[in-house]
């Protein structure tokens, strides 16, 4: 099944889709960032890398790219002026949505193929898939953790994001 869904995710890579790509000179994770940004702003970055499951330092590596292109801004928070919440500008918008019309276009193409109750189970099955992979990967960590392994970063972000899930 691993294999399965990492050949369609492979398939469905943004940079893959030559006309979601000649929207932008973006690279993958920028377009999921931007995406990110786009839909949930104001925004931060340990909240993309949540939501998008991508490691904080690929979300930096985005984000500094974005704020580079002026498609993005960078503001202190309301309530703790250290966090900086992400927003779209103006430039960022008009991609964000130009971006948005092609997924949504290509996500019609593809739905097509399944009947409305297929979808539904599609989508539902999908969820459980990512529940279940996330406690996998974070039960292994502990365990190994509990052996006396040093955790890289990914692995402990994989334990706080599993931890941050289950208490909902």
């Amino acid at each position: 099944m691993p294999f399965r869904i990492a050949v369609v995710s492979n398939l469905l890579a943004l940079n893959r889709d030559w006309k979601i790509r000649n929207l932008s000179n973006l690279d993958a994770r920028e377009i999921r960032v931007l995406l990110n940004i786009g839909s949930y702003m104001p925004i931060k970055s340990a909240d993309i890398a949540y939501q998008s499951r991508l490691d904080s330092y690929t979300v930096s590596r985005a984000v500094k790219k974005l704020l580079e292109l002026e498609l993005i801004e960078s503001r202190a928070d309301d309530k703790k002026k250290n966090v900086k919440n992400l927003l779209l500008n103006e430039q960022g918008s008009i991609l964000y949505q130009c971006i948005v019309k092609a997924m949504h276009e290509r996500s019609k193409q593809l739905e097509s193929v399944l009947s409305e109750e297929e979808l539904q189970q599609f989508y539902t099955t999908l969820e459980k898939i990512e529940h279940k992979t996330e406690q996998l990967l974070a039960e292994q960590a502990l365990t190994l953790i509990g052996e006396g392994a040093d955790a890289p970063a990914d692995q402990k972000e994989l334990i706080r994001w599993y931890r941050k899930s289950s208490a909902y």
